[in-house]
């Protein structure tokens, strides 16, 4: 079997992690990948030893030279599959260059934002199939008029070899500042609105006057990062919100963690859900896009409407003041994660998926 597969992202966040995972698994199962990728990205260096790598310029999402470059190199390459992982415009172009090629091709959609629908009925009539990575991106395309026959459900997964339930927390302290005293609450995202890192500002004040020792650890990096700063010293608590910057430790970060904060008002997954769950951290997130496919409420974190900064402060504060049950939560996200969230488990979905399309 012989897959090309289109990531236009440079780093490797959440997405672009998701499809090394995916080549590596894939090569270990005898699958020849392809990928196509932007010039001196991430991905196309981690995944040199799973893949072919053909980086391909690419100046914009109006870049109508990147169709033809996708066209000539699908139609060089004949491959069995096109597979696109992203959108920044290679969620038209790759689907345009595969049916000029005459090559099926599907594409993963991992965010919940919605689309006209006329729109996702043009884009999405390129493709033989749709993979989401959550039911609530599932609805968002139905609802747009898609056929639910057109679209597989497929989690994104994560590495559980890579993250452990303890923590070096002596290291963790002096890396950030801490003591003993002070207890971590984090929050991995970028910093742009739909991520919710305002309401988490709002209610630090709130959760101060129970818990004194509490300390907020913002990683990530995005536009909004001078106006949050800006709104800490607003609000009198920028010496209790550290802003960490983006981490390539999680791994080393999250089992020190005593809470992850996510209140996004719109979310297609939440890989650091994952990851926080896999180091066997209690999370507290927004009921909103596929969160409440990796927290259950009350089982291994807490649900919150988005927005609502008083149940953040209640659901800190209820975890905070009770340790056996933040270490409770914590171990049964890990049981989850373990379950539902492989990477094993995603890529044979995915193997079943081409073998599917590839004898249909």
């Amino acid at each position: 079997m012989r897959i090309l597969h289109i990531e236009t992202g440079r780093h490797l966040y959440g997405g672009a992690l998701q499809v090394l995972y995916l080549l590596k698994g894939l090569k270990e199962r005898g699958v020849k990948n392809t990928l196509v990728c932007p010039r001196e990205s991430e991905i196309g260096i981690e995944s040199r030893d799973s893949a072919l790598i053909h980086e391909i310029p690419f100046a914009s999402e109006i870049d109508l030279s990147f169709l033809l470059r996708l066209y000539l190199l699908m139609n060089s390459e004949r491959p069995d599959i096109i597979h696109i992982h992203s959108r920044r415009g290679a969620d038209l172009w790759g689907g345009l260059a595969a049916r000029l090629a005459k090559i099926p091709a599907i594409i993963t959609r991992r965010v919940d934002n919605p689309e006209s629908a006329l729109a996702a009925r043009f884009k999405y009539s390129m493709y033989r199939h749709v993979v989401t990575i959550s039911e609530g991106i599932q609805k968002v395309l139905i609802a747009e008029g898609l056929k639910p026959e057109k679209i597989t459900l497929i989690h994104s997964a994560v590495d559980l070899d890579r993250y452990k339930t303890s923590g070096d927390m002596e290291w963790f302290h002096r890396e950030f500042g801490l003591s003993a005293e002070n207890m971590a609450i984090g929050t991995v995202a970028q910093f742009i609105p739909r991520k919710g890192h305002r309401y988490i500002i709002e209610s630090v004040p709130k959760i101060l006057e129970r818990f004194p020792g509490a300390r907020f650890l913002f990683f990530g990096q995005g536009p909004l990062k001078n106006e949050l700063q800006a709104f800490c010293r607003k609000t009198g608590i920028d010496n209790r919100v550290y802003f960490a910057g983006f981490r390539t430790d999680l791994e080393k970060i999250l089992p020190c963690l005593d809470i992850l904060l996510h209140p996004a008002s719109m979310e297609g997954l939440g890989v650091s859900l994952l990851q926080a769950a896999a180091s066997g951290v209690p999370i507290i997130g927004a009921r909103t896009g596929g969160i409440p496919e990796v927290v259950n409420h009350g089982v291994n974190g807490y649900l919150i409407e988005p927005a609502d900064t008083q149940a953040i402060v209640d659901s800190v504060v209820s975890l905070l003041q009770d340790p056996e049950k933040r270490r409770r939560l914590g171990m049964a996200g890990r049981q989850k994660v373990e379950t539902s969230f492989s990477i094993s488990t995603m890529v044979e979905a995915y193997l079943t998926l081409y073998d599917k399309l590839i004898t249909n």
